[in-house]
């Protein structure tokens, strides 16, 4: 048999990792409130699922948004026909005009600059494909998107210098830890390229202030690397301060802008992962001219351009959806992070983003990957939620662990809560010495009682789970 791509057959995809693990269980024994109650969770997924209603309500009022139906058929010939890699001109205005909406207008985006590709992981490969060689390297903060090492390293041969954040500081990224890893790679004769930043971060949560940026963009231009900022979190901002992107500070300092790039897509601001929208924006004329020219291996197709040209161009629906978006988000986080934190779960205070950074250090049975290993396996196979360990993200601190919140209904969430609370009495109750463990399970389960009493009032009051069409609504019917 004939020898086959070492690029194919390689592990260059990364799919080894315990992020890929944990969604084949999910796979293998998915939760269905009635066919399989007790399936795993999905938990790893960070996807926008809260304001399908919302956008299913505008596309019922807007048939000509698809060129599926009556009103929009007459759009079907041309929009079936074959399509530079260009895209269409109304989609790239409207991409460029709702980039600069969630950044509040506070910034223009010029429509020419758009480059289209198949979701952000296309958009971050083209990108390295753009700006580095095989063998060269870019600086990524940890912890970061497990995805990476798929998407920028597989194909291109680029490779990913990790810059150490850690807990003392909330993961917040420094100069000197950029400093110092920069000065490692050069140490061992790599050649660095570029600097790699998530923001808001993935899975931190959390974003970073204009001072940060500001010093991030000195350190890019003292190094006369590329500075890439991959900014596909900006509308899931739910709370004050308000998101800062690098195309605002860049207008503030003084910076080659040829230096400049930004990663964006729909996939988590709007819910759409499923369209494969991705965005390449560029301050560089030759990247922006070579990314165009690259894009014809991940096209967005032609009908999913018209329909997003059509629902984004609508300015009364992106500005009631962002709105109403920002309103959910804020209060599932809210309601997330207080009933973890009712049974003596922590986790990294943070305003953005579609899941929350764990903290679960105090459960390892000693201070290693191998603990959290363990514990994650333990999450998966007996809580049965899938969660994603910190060291899938390379973080180096073991115990933190990424949980998304955003990609199931009301009732899922509930059942999830319950399996996480179920797991704390029990874990509670073997750190307990004997003679305490009646007294502490007493006092324990009493404390749960009454909060959980008081929780439940609400949530079953709650418009989404006392309609028809909610699971639990169904289950007593």
């Amino acid at each position: 048999m004939a020898a086959i791509s070492k690029i194919a057959t390689g592990n260059g995809h990364g799919e080894n990792s315990a992020y890929f693990d944990g969604w084949k269980a999910y796979e293998t024994n998915p939760f269905h409130p009635t066919d399989r109650p007790d399936g795993v969770i999905q938990m790893g997924l960070a996807e926008n699922q809260l304001c399908f209603d919302f956008i299913e309500k505008w596309l019922m009022e807007h048939p000509e948004a698809s060129i599926c139906t009556a009103e929009g058929v007459s759009k079907f010939k041309e929009t079936a026909l074959f399509q530079d890699y260009h895209g269409f001109p109304e989609f790239r205005q409207a991409v460029a005009k709702f980039m600069g909406k969630v950044r509040g207008d506070r910034v223009k985006f010029d429509p020419d600059r758009i480059v289209m590709s198949g979701g952000a992981t296309g958009a971050h490969e083209m990108v390295a494909f753009c700006l580095a060689d095989p063998g060269e390297a870019f600086l990524v903060p940890t912890p970061y998107y497990p995805g990476f090492d798929r998407d920028l390293r597989w194909r291109t041969g680029v490779e990913l210098v990790p810059v150490v954040c850690d807990s003392a500081n909330d993961f917040k990224i420094t100069i000197d830890s950029l400093q110092s890893a920069y000065h490692k790679a050069q140490e061992a004769n790599i050649k660095i390229k570029g600097l790699l930043i998530t923001n808001p971060s993935n899975p931190l949560g959390t974003f970073m202030d204009k001072d940060t940026l500001k010093n991030i963009i000195n350190f890019v231009n003292e190094k006369n690397i590329h500075l890439i900022g991959d900014e596909i979190y900006a509308a899931t901002v739910f709370t004050e301060p308000e998101f800062v992107s690098i195309s605002e500070v860049i207008e503030e300092v003084e910076c080659n802008r040829d230096l400049i790039h930004i990663v964006y897509s729909l996939s988590k601001d709007m819910g759409f992962p499923g369209f494969r929208v991705g965005i390449v924006y560029s301050y560089n004329d030759t990247v922006t001219s070579c990314a165009r020219k690259m894009s014809s291996f991940g096209l967005v197709s032609s009908q999913t351009q018209h329909l997003i040209a059509t629902m984004l161009s609508n300015d009364e629906f992106i500005d009631n959806f962002a709105a109403e978006s920002r309103e959910r988000l804020f209060k599932r986080h809210k309601y997330f992070t207080w009933t973890l934190s009712q049974i003596g779960i922590c986790s990294l205070k943070s305003n953005a983003g579609l899941f929350i950074w764990m903290d679960l250090r105090k459960l390892l049975k000693e201070k290693t990957f191998e603990a959290e290993m363990d514990l994650w396996r333990v999450i998966i196979d007996e809580v049965k939620l899938n969660v994603s360990p910190g060291s899938s993200f390379h973080c180096h601190e073991p115990g933190w662990f990424r949980v998304c919140f955003a990609n199931m209904d009301d009732y899922t969430m509930e059942i999830a809560l319950s399996r996480i609370r179920n797991f704390m009495v029990k874990n509670n109750e073997t750190m307990v010495p004997p003679r305490n463990k009646l007294l502490r399970r007493t006092s324990l389960k009493l404390s749960l009682s009454r909060s959980l009493s008081r929780k439940m009032d609400d949530f079953i009051m709650s418009p989404s789970i006392m309609s028809p069409q909610s699971p639990l609504v169904q289950a007593r019917t």
